[in-house]
């Protein structure tokens, strides 16, 4: 039988189970993670663990969906806000930098990245349930900005993913590489101002008026 095909039996220590592994995924991944580690921190018995998840995959899928499912950046909220761009982009900045340099999404990042090759159909799903979703929701906030009259976009997805990669611009990087302790609250405001600033410089309706020949 595959191990996709083994049933995963939920009882009264799963969660106690599910958290041990948790924290001993995120810190060795898939391949540094030892069934017997896993049991010493869950607080278990080898037993107790193959009881809930008899393969060592099924336990790993699971722990990555359900840290999928516990936070994720959602501008679904301040899509429909009804205030001027100048006023509502900075807050989608602050929350999409906010997520990409927390522990949770580093660790998530480092994991999928790392396993990708191995679990590619999980690896799918951390696209479609973060960077993917985040994208298409800053896609329609900016296509009702642009009905608005607030911004002038041509190309709708290349300007989400800009936005994106401006809110994560070097505090990223430190914060997968070096931990969440090297970006501080100054560079993360930093960051932010310099994110919305370039965006509204590249898209903004009056600096577009601007450019344009007198």
């Amino acid at each position: 039988m595959m191990s996709k095909d083994l049933p995963i039996t939920r009882g009264r220590k799963f969660a106690q189970v599910l958290e041990g592994a948790r924290k001993v995924f995120l810190r060795d991944g898939f391949e540094g993670a030892s069934v017997d580690d896993i049991a010493r921190e869950a607080a278990v018995s080898k037993a107790t663990l193959y009881s809930y998840f008899p393969d060592k995959r099924l336990m790993f899928i699971e722990v990555f969906r359900a840290e999928l499912s516990r936070d994720t950046a959602d501008a679904s909220a301040l899509i429909d806000v009804d205030l001027p761009v100048e006023q509502v982009l900075p807050f989608i900045v602050q929350m999409i930098s906010s997520q990409l340099t927390s522990d949770f999404g580093a660790r998530v990042y480092r994991v999928s990245v790392g396993e990708a090759e191995r679990f590619p159909s999980l690896a799918q799903e951390y696209y479609d349930a973060g960077p993917g979703l985040l994208r298409s929701q800053l896609v329609r906030y900016l296509e009702r900005c642009v009905e608005r009259g607030e911004l002038v976009v041509d190309d709708f997805e290349l300007a989400a993913d800009q936005l994106i990669r401006l809110a994560g611009t070097t505090i990223q990087d430190r914060a997968i590489f070096l931990g969440r302790e090297s970006v501080d609250r100054d560079m993360l405001r930093r960051v932010n101002r310099g994110a919305v600033a370039m965006f509204m410089a590249a898209y903004g309706v009056r600096n577009r008026a601007a450019d344009q020949p007198g």
